[in-house]
């Protein structure tokens, strides 16, 4: 089965309780999962499938603990084609920046070649108290695209 790196970016604790739940699943389904909430691009796995979980801070900024893997990869450009990734973004609908962050980490893992599988899951959590629920309603069609 695959291996996973699920790296969060997280304020409140929003993209942990939703990167713990979807890794009990992932580890249920076969798969191996980490979870990562300060990641470094260069301690990462490249050939492990990136779940990228990512709440918007401010306006649409990204959370700390996310900003140095972002900087990281901003400043040293590198060649992503190896890379598969998924992203599921947090925000709320209420802010014109809802899930800004997700949709940045995104076009900038996009941009440094890295292959996307799926459609970037949006939770709005001003609806959805409970991000876990849509996250596993998601993965439960995602995990398809990771079977071996």
């Amino acid at each position: 089965m695959s291996t996973l790196s699920l790296i969060t970016g997280s304020t409140l604790g929003g993209a942990e309780y939703v990167a713990d739940h979807l890794a009990e699943l992932l580890e249920d389904n076969g798969h191996q999962a980490e979870i990562i909430n300060q990641a470094e691009f260069s301690e990462l796995d490249q050939d492990a499938i990136w779940l990228i979980i990512c709440s918007t801070h401010g306006a649409g900024d990204f959370p700390d603990n996310f900003l140095p893997f972002v900087a990281e990869l901003t400043q040293q450009q590198p060649d992503l084609n190896d890379v598969k990734f998924a992203v599921i973004a947090l925000g709320d609908s209420n802010y014109d920046t809802f899930c800004a962050a997700g949709k940045k980490i995104e076009g900038l893992l996009l941009s440094l070649g890295a292959s996307q599988l799926g459609e970037r899951l949006d939770i709005d959590v001003s609806e959805t108290p409970v991000p876990e629920e849509p996250a596993e309603a998601w993965f439960n069609n995602w995990k398809n695209l990771i079977a071996d």
